[in-house]
């Protein structure tokens, strides 16, 4: 039953910190226009491949869920 609450606080704080940075988003207008951000411009066709947002963002996320981990494995 432990290792089910453990579970259950680590998806709702997931949850919250997704909900935060939908929110957070919205304001942040350089995300996904970042120096490493491919983007091609032909005649019909957009090439888009958000790289260096991708990166940062798995380094953020991952950051996170190692302190959550950290946090919830001392109790």
């Amino acid at each position: 039953m432990r290792d089910i609450g453990n579970f259950l606080i680590v998806a709702g704080v997931a949850l919250v910190l997704l909900g935060l940075l939908f929110k957070l988003g919205l304001r942040l207008r350089w995300l996904g226009k970042l120096p490493g951000d491919i983007v091609v411009h032909k005649a019909n066709f957009t090439f888009y491949l958000p790289l260096e947002t991708s990166l940062l963002l798995s380094l953020v996320l991952s950051l996170m869920l190692f302190l959550v981990l950290r946090i919830i494995g001392k109790n």
